[in-house]
């Protein structure tokens, strides 16, 4: 373990305990880092809620959550027992400034017994209209001090909109300091993602080729099996486009689009994360058609069952225009990647559950090879898996076995699994631990997310139109709506199956 025996005790807040947020990510993440020996010796988990709760309901409450999903399965009663002391229960108006105080003092008390002042962990495991309340009355007890010691936590949606981000951005930034600020999307903690950047910029071999040279397009998927399920009042308000669009895809384009970094400081990174997001063109207002489409699900067949439309889902209007699926052709606007487009698609109820990167190179200058030699010719490809099977893949021509000249695809293939024996952290594990540590890396600047907003936002205006007819209705199990295909298409290219689905395909038929 690499963990630091100088580090201060760690004093972790948790808003809106009682929630589902809380019990299925936040605070079985924070067991898991108990069970491998991440956290200080000295630690404590405060969990905070308006619902009256005692101390062992509470702790009996999470145990529910860990034993159902933690990565490490059910609790071992002694492990438990232990990481249960540490765990305590506070009842709170979060409007009323004398449950700040009361808070105030009960983390003082920490601090005694333990002789040493703890880094405090404030998380918002809430709705985002309680981020500005709850600042404010961090401050108002002043436990926003001090600065390098004390960290707020928010998480996604951060804002509706680019207006209600900035408002959201200013009720932070009124009480915190940007630095202690760390608005946390789940997507950057996965290890693939990280991965992005040791790919990158730890071998010598792709970043010569990492160009507008050799790349001809670039296509980012991240496709969901499931429908909204219970979640259709919040879909209603959200949208593909919001809900991974904004935040998750535009992000893993930063790190594939980005420059290399002098250093792997948070903020050097999150500079050049920033250049990306500041070169992607502007979609003008009336051209909005020609780069994006959006999609809703119809009724349909999943693995065999049926499934209905989106509009027959709870919580959702029958009439609703709300999409369900969005695609994107986006172009960065630098020396890098002039002229190579980045494709970005994601829905519900697509055919698989996959996130996928898929890097297509040009092809060869000169096809030296006679015709038949090459009848399954394919461009060099790589893919980045995301989730599921994680892995790196690579694809390249080799000779068929035989007297004759023929070429086929084969693959390289690096799968986590199977070199690292180990299952990846989940990754709010690893971003809980980041803001322990006060590393950002991982965490979007208040910038960065004022310019994702302002790139969306014409598109989010023109699909807002109540006159727009833009909206197709694709089958559910479909890889979404044709004009997604047209959106490549007048560029002569469509879309690649992930290369996971080959994978199992190509296993399947021997």
């Amino acid at each position: 373990m690499d963990r630091d025996p100088t580090s201060p005790p760690v004093a972790l807040v948790v808003f809106g305990a009682g929630g589902d947020l809380a019990w299925r990510k936040v605070l079985p993440a924070v067991y898991n880092l108990f069970l491998d020996q991440w956290l200080p010796d000295n630690f404590a988990v405060v969990g905070v809620d308006r619902k009256p709760m005692s101390d062992d309901e509470f702790r009996q409450h999470l145990r529910q959550g860990v034993d159902e999903f933690s990565r490490s399965g059910p609790a071992k009663d002694e492990a438990w027992q232990t990481f249960a002391t540490r765990v305590s229960f506070v009842a709170a108006d979060f409007g009323d400034p004398a449950a700040f105080a009361a808070l105030a003092d009960r983390l003082a008390a920490l601090d005694e017994g333990w002789r040493a002042r703890a880094c405090r962990v404030f998380y918002c495991a809430t709705p985002p209209a309680l981020f500005g309340l709850l600042a404010g009355g961090l401050g108002g007890a002043r436990l926003n001090e001090p600065r390098d010691l004390a960290r707020i936590v928010v998480e996604k949606p951060f804002g509706h909109d680019l207006d209600s981000a900035r408002a959201l951005n200013q009720g932070l930034i009124s009480t915190f300091d940007e630095s202690q600020i760390f608005r946390i999307d789940h997507y950057l903690g996965k290890e693939t993602v990280q991965n992005i950047l040791a790919f990158r910029f730890a071998n010598a071999v792709f970043e010569p080729i990492w160009d507008r040279r050799y790349v001809d397009h670039v296509q980012i998927t991240v496709g969901e099996q499931v429908g909204v399920e219970h979640r259709g009042g919040y879909y209603e308000q959200a949208g593909a486009l919001r809900d991974m669009v904004q935040s998750h895809l535009l992000q893993v384009l930063c790190l594939i689009a980005m420059e290399p970094p002098v250093s792997f400081v948070a903020d050097e990174i999150r500079n050049k994360k920033l250049d990306v997001l500041r070169a992607i063109r502007p979609i003008p207002g009336n051209q909005v058609a020609r780069y994006a489409v959006r999609g809703q699900y119809g009724s349909g067949w999943i693995e065999g069952q049926r499934v209905p439309a989106y509009r027959d889902e709870p919580d959702v209007a029958r009439a609703s225009t709300t999409e369900t699926f969005a695609a994107l052709k986006l172009s960065v606007d630098n020396w890098r990647w002039q002229d190579v487009p980045f494709y970005v698609r994601t829905g519900k109820h697509l055919p698989a559950r996959v996130s996928e990167v898929s890097i297509q190179f040009r092809p060869v200058p000169h096809q030296a090879f006679p015709s038949t030699a090459s009848t399954n010719w394919q461009p060099n490809r790589l893919a980045i898996h995301i989730q599921p099977d994680e892995g790196i893949q690579f694809r390249f021509q080799a000779k068929q076995p035989g007297p004759a000249i023929r070429l086929s695809p084969v693959d390289m293939l690096f799968r986590y699994r199977d070199v690292f024996k180990a299952a990846p952290p989940d990754a709010y594990e690893t971003l809980l631990l980041d803001v322990v540590r006060g590393d950002a890396t991982l965490f979007m600047r208040d910038d960065q997310v004022d310019e994702a907003w302002s790139l969306l936002m014409p598109i989010l205006n023109a699909w807002g139109d109540p006159t727009s007819t833009d909206l197709s209705i694709y089958p559910a199990g479909t890889w979404g709506p044709e004009t997604a295909d047209t959106l490549l298409a007048q560029d002569g290219r469509s879309w690649l199956l992930p290369t996971i689905l080959e994978n199992h395909e190509r296993k399947h038929h021997g």
